[in-house]
């Protein structure tokens, strides 16, 4: 509920989203950082933008049979049919044979290690009867989970103008993947499959080069560059990045490694407000005290780059003067907290006691002091910041 009237106060605290503008950029053309936690991006560069994904599409795939895996529609154990089709399908391979059956498990570390393009065939066929049925079923769950910045016309990433995401959307999707399908996970970290007595190497070169790393998808073509969606962990904290338009492998590992340290080591969660804790205070009209003490009843923290620690302001919003009586615990107003170029949020305040309205013989006083008053002057905007 916002309360669009007089602003009351602002408090000069040092707090921003750390959205905002930061002191590093990225040769990468496409560009995030995500704290898993929060959902916070700390970091975009042309994030909105849908773009061709190349296999960090796979994605998509392996969170579907994630999903029916979990709704006990599918089992590993399950065998899926190889078809000419996927025996043929040229890219990166796990190299199924035409006319034989793997356990979908298998398949599974088929697209995550080995970036199997004719696995991502054999489970899009078995699951929806063709490819093209399961791009459909790929739209109608983007669509359902949020990710409005992706088209799909495959399972594998195959060049396709109308196969697009953004690095938002595949940050979003991870997140689900991590939250959702946790049981599964554990497979974007394995560093070798073999199928076929082919022995491949897990392509995501984060995991042998940054501690912490489990996961998840790298992506190269023509069109897309070099590409990466990398996650990692240190102190009980996740971060998610997504790069893309890079000029090679090596610079793909170099920066997708520079944003992660950065990810972890430039960026902060710092809490300003435990909950309980007096931000301000609101006028009262026709009350026992002329103001009623505000208070948050959640955590006011953020995750902020270090170089954007004195450089925010907040405010205090309310409509006022709040008329008497006023409840402890009643919603009063909110508390707004923003830096330039970033984007604000908000917190609600809370009456932290109650205000009693004053009696018959005060309100009388009251009245006969408004008459000798001059007019009041239109509501006004106080503000302060850094």
């Amino acid at each position: 509920m916002r309360f669009p009237g007089f602003i009351a106060a602002a408090l000069a605290i040092l707090i921003a989203p750390a959205s905002a503008a930061v002191p590093f950029t990225t040769p990468a053309e496409y560009a995030l950082i995500m704290d898993y936690r929060t959902g916070e991006i700390l970091y975009e560069k042309n994030a909105r933008t849908p773009t061709a994904p190349a296999s960090m599409s796979k994605l998509m795939t392996v969170a579907i049979v994630f999903d029916k895996l979990k709704n006990g529609e599918l089992s590993l154990s399950d065998k899926f049919d190889v078809s000419e089709k996927a025996w043929r399908m040229g890219g990166s391979k796990m190299w199924v044979r035409v006319d034989t059956q793997i356990e979908l498990l298998n398949l599974l570390r088929g697209v995550i290690i080995q970036s199997g393009n004719d696995a991502c065939i054999v489970l899009a066929e078995n699951i929806s009867g063709s490819e093209e049925a399961f791009a459909q079923l790929m739209n109608q769950k983007a669509r359902q989970w949020g990710l409005n910045d992706s088209t799909f016309a495959n399972a594998t990433g195959w060049p396709d103008e109308s196969q697009k995401m953004s690095m938002r959307d595949l940050a979003l999707l991870t997140r689900k993947i991590i939250h959702d399908y946790g049981e599964y996970y554990a497979i974007f970290k394995e560093t070798e499959f073999t199928w076929e007595k082919i022995r491949q190497p897990n392509r995501n070169p984060l995991l042998d080069n940054f501690t912490g790393a489990d996961g998840l998808k790298t992506g190269h073509t023509e069109e897309s560059g070099y590409g990466l969606v990398g996650s990692a962990v240190r102190d009980g904290e996740r971060r998610i990045v997504v790069v893309n338009g890079l000029t090679s492998e090596r610079e793909r590992l170099t920066e997708s490694a520079r944003l992660m340290r950065i990810a972890f080591s430039d960026f902060t969660t710092k809490t300003f407000y435990e909950p309980g804790a007096l931000v301000g205070e609101a006028r009262v009209f026709k009350g026992k005290e002329k103001t009623a003490p505000l208070i948050v009843t959640e955590p006011v923290k953020m995750i902020l780059h270090r170089s954007m620690l004195d450089k925010a302001k907040a405010t205090v919003v309310y409509e006022g003067p709040v008329a008497a009586p006023v409840r402890s615990e009643q919603q009063i107003g909110y508390l707004r907290v923003e830096v330039e170029g970033g984007k604000a949020k908000e917190y609600p305040l809370y009456a932290g006691k109650d205000v009693r309205e004053i009696g018959v013989l005060g309100k009388i006083g009251l009245a006969a002091k408004s008459l000798l008053a001059k007019p009041p002057k239109d509501n006004a905007v106080a503000e302060v910041s850094e």
